[in-house]
């Protein structure tokens, strides 16, 4: 017996993850439900961003709206990438030593920093932060940003796509820091809370009374 039991909504995800786009006549016929009834989920569906709907030209006869799954909706179906990337930085560290795990991490680091610099530069300390948080929840990270004083921030982000990466290699979680203090050009950046260690979140505190460039005077 299937204890779980699928819901509409389950069902229609699953057969635009199986048949990449279907139109809502072939979901009638599919699930044995009226058009008035499809449409309805299907409403719901796109007004949560789990699918998009296109008109496609029809030989005959007037478009059809064909419906597919959004990146978001992708995103509701299991992959394994990170235990792919777990199992094969274990082989390099096997292979190659730790040294290898940090030049990767370090490369990470300065790849993401370019990446960062892009939309943060010239903009103010404030902006800085806000669009960090930002491109961090773009990311997957849930961000929550918090403006403690003048100068002061906390970011707490809630989500960790990395997680069991970070949780076998901790350079990950110092790479990242160390890319904020980059990006935001500030030493003053303490990770205070770190999900890899078994916390809710990971928290930052970020302190722009002293940059990277004050810092190195």
């Amino acid at each position: 017996m299937n204890i779980t039991q699928k819901t509409t909504k389950d069902k229609i995800l699953d057969y635009l993850k199986k048949e990449r786009s279907l139109t809502v006549s072939d979901l009638t016929d599919l699930l044995d439900m009226t058009h008035m009834a499809i449409r309805k989920h299907l409403n719901i569906l796109e007004r949560d961003g789990l699918i998009i709907s296109k008109e496609v030209k029809q030989p005959v006869g007037r478009p059809s709206q064909m419906y597919s799954l959004t990146e978001r909706g992708e995103r509701l179906f299991p992959k394994n990438y990170e235990g792919i990337s777990v199992e094969f930085l274990h082989d390099i560290k096997e292979m190659y030593g730790e040294e290898a795990i940090r030049t990767l991490f370090k490369r990470r680091e300065q790849r993401l920093t370019k990446e960062y610099i892009k939309r943060i530069e010239q903009k103010s300390n404030h902006d800085k932060i806000n669009e960090l948080s930002k491109i961090q929840t773009e990311k997957g990270y849930m961000t929550n940003l918090s403006q403690i004083d003048e100068n002061s921030y906390e970011l707490i982000e809630y989500n960790c796509p990395i997680l069991a990466v970070a949780s076998d290699f901790k350079a990950a979680c110092t790479c990242e820091t160390q890319m904020f203090k980059n990006v935001l050009e500030t030493d003053n950046v303490k990770r205070v809370c770190c999900k890899s260690d078994g916390d809710n979140y990971c928290k930052f505190m970020v302190d722009f009374n002293k940059t990277l460039s004050q810092a190195h005077k």
